[in-house]
């Protein structure tokens, strides 16, 4: 089994619907890495939501401005994780940020733990993610082909600018995640 927290990054409908204005292309190939990586983290697992505020602050007033159809409630159906990844029990962590790295993903990992990142999308919430965590002495791992970005340049440049920071964070593949 691997070691350390698995979090699973936003993989929600309002990513994986081609229709969507926040279509993530390679959304599949990332659920599909996303799947290899499950058995191996066991029940240290935390999906994670990015989800609308019920009222916007500060510069998210312009953001949801330009994204109006995402300010929707929690509960909204474009928020739900895909279906293969809500059936699944555990800990789903909501936040209406890109980063999720905070007190309550701090608390699962640990101190000196290790943050294996994995989801979507890789030039946004897992980037956002990764640096947060490395700033507060986090092991961050970030599985490349378990994640996707909003193109492929963008997943290829968001993968080469985390490696920049070992070896805080590492960019890694499944494969070595979970070969015994």
């Amino acid at each position: 089994m691997s070691t350390g927290l698995l979090a699973v990054i936003d993989m929600q409908r309002v990513f994986a619907d081609p229709d969507s204005p926040w279509a993530t292309p390679r959304f599949a190939e990332a659920a599909h890495g996303v799947r290899r990586l499950l058995p191996a983290f066991g029940d240290r697992v935390t999906f994670t939501r990015f989800v609308a505020p019920a009222e916007p602050a500060g510069a998210w007033r312009a953001y949801y401005r330009q994204w109006p159809f995402a300010l929707q409630p929690p509960d909204a159906e474009l928020w739900r994780l895909t279906g293969e990844f809500a059936a699944r029990d555990g800990h789903v962590l909501d936040a209406p940020t890109f980063g999720k790295w905070g007190p309550e993903l701090a608390d699962r990992v640990g101190p000196g733990g290790r943050l294996v990142l994995a989801g979507v999308s890789t030039d946004c919430c897992v980037l956002s993610t990764a640096l947060a965590a490395a700033d507060a002495g986090v092991e961050v791992l970030v599985a490349s082909d378990a994640c996707a970005g909003a193109d492929d340049p963008s997943h290829a440049k968001a993968l080469e600018v985390m490696d920049l920071y070992r070896p805080l964070i590492r960019v890694v593949t499944v494969e070595a995640l979970t070969r015994g």
